[in-house]
This record gives C-alpha cells, structure tokens and sequence, in this order.
C-alpha cells in the first residue's frame, strides 16, 4: 500500500508519493500515472484535498446504528444525494458556520475515490475502478435537513465537505479488508465502527451509484457514518480517522 498526497509546492498543487514514511514528489495524475521524482520534507508541505471531484455521491443510512439513533427504517437500497464541489476544503482548513444554519453535525466518513471512468461496473468488477480509500466529513446542518426533507442545502453549504489528508491506494474497505471508521471532536472519540458494519457495502455501492451516473476519475462515494454524530461550534477541532488511510482534522470557525 502507498499513499498519494496533492499538497501545495512552490506556490502549486502537485501530488507526493509516500512509502513506508518516505515522501517523493510527483509528476503526472493519480489517475493517468504517477512518475515519483524528488525526495521531500513531509514537513514542510500544506496538504490540499487529495483529489478535486467533479461531485461528491453521499450515502445516507448506510450504518444500522445510525438509522436507529435517526429513528428511520433501514433502506432497502441504497440512499444517495449529492455533495458540491464547492463544499470541499483540505486537511487544516475551518469549516464554516453561522447561526442561521442551526445545529451543525459532525459525519465520519470512509470515502471511496474512483480511479477510472466507470458507468454500469458490476459489483464484482468494482475493485478495478476504485483508486482508493479517503476520510471525509459529511458536516450536516441538522435541522435544516429535517425543515427540507431532502439534502442539499443541508449539506452542501461552502466547507461542509472536509476531505483528506490522502488516498490510501489499495483494497482497503472492500469485504474481507474492512477498515474503522472513528469522529472525535476536540480529543473526545464520539464515532466509532468499521466498514464491516456497512448495510450496503462497496462493491454494491460502485454498483448501483454507476447505473445511475457516470463516475469520473476523482469522484467520491461517501459510504455512510456510523452512529454518534453530534454538533460542532466555533473553537472545536473535528478529526476523522479511517484506518489505514490516516487523520483529518478541521477547526470550527464563526462565518
């Protein structure tokens, strides 16, 4: 397994390579190949969004506890809606809020990059269009999405879609390889499960997304969050963790 990092070098964003801890700069996209090069200081680099999606599909209720706590019945298929890609920030950087959003919730998230143009894939091709896994935070105006029924303003406000720190490219998640899935707020662990306890798992999700829409190379299937979602206010710090792919923390800030 390695990691692929788009980090900002000299003023633009290029992609890093890191090996068993070893960083090195490279050419090229993670989607048409990568040429490592240059040795580098991880350091000194200020990560940005590991990959810059045409959209972001977001499933809903996909973790049982979570449609328990939500007091909905479990979906029969799978609930997706859309996320903007104006809503994506990087690792560091503060998602924004303001009164008028009411409660705003913290989502724990495995996220699923896609790494080649994929329409109608069967599940048991799904493996050969994933990149690999990503941490992301489905950051929810909770009220508002009860007040609207369906999602989008809900979750698509600017900075609602934290996404990093990279993309842990291997087979991560998939049965048989399932990851955790952890939310801490301010140090405090409020979220924790695994993919395993997935209703709808990836290869299922690739599926049915992609008969559908049409997956491009970049995009983000957002598995799901398990239970103990909760509100975040200016001065929190929110980190996602999924395992093997690392932590992505973001400050609270008032709009």
């Amino acid at each position: 397994m390695h990691r692929i990092y788009r980090i900002d070098y000299g003023g633009a964003p290029r992609y890093a390579v890191e090996r068993d801890g070893k960083w090195r700069l490279a050419s090229g996209t993670p989607f048409e190949g990568l040429r490592e090069e240059d040795s580098i200081d991880s350091k000194t680099a200020r990560f940005l969004p590991p990959v810059v999606p045409s959209k972001i599909v977001a499933i809903g209720l996909n973790y049982k506890d979570h449609a328990a706590e939500q007091n909905k019945p479990l979906p029969k298929e799978p609930m997706m809606f859309i996320k903007p890609s104006t809503a994506i920030v990087g690792p560091g950087e503060a998602i924004r809020v303001t009164p008028a959003m009411g409660r705003v919730d913290h989502e724990a998230e495995a996220g699923v990059v896609i790494g080649r143009r994929a329409y109608r894939v069967p599940a048991s091709q799904a493996h050969e269009y994933v990149l690999g896994l990503t941490c992301v935070n489905d950051v929810t105006a909770r009220e508002l999405q009860a007040k609207d029924v369906q999602y989008t303003r809900a979750k698509g406000f600017d900075t609602f879609a934290p996404v990093g720190p990279c993309i842990a490219v291997a087979d991560l998640g998939f049965p048989g390889r399932e990851v955790t899935v952890e939310g801490w707020v301010n140090g405090d662990r409020r979220q924790s499960s695994s993919t395993r306890e997935l209703i709808f798992d990836i290869p299922t999700l690739v599926a049915f997304v992609s008969s559908v829409m049409t997956l491009l190379p970049g995009d983000v299937i957002s598995t799901g969050t398990p239970s103990g979602i909760g509100p975040i206010r200016p001065g929190d710090l929110v980190t996602i963790t999924v395992g093997g792919v690392g932590e992505l923390s973001n400050p609270v800030e008032a709009l």
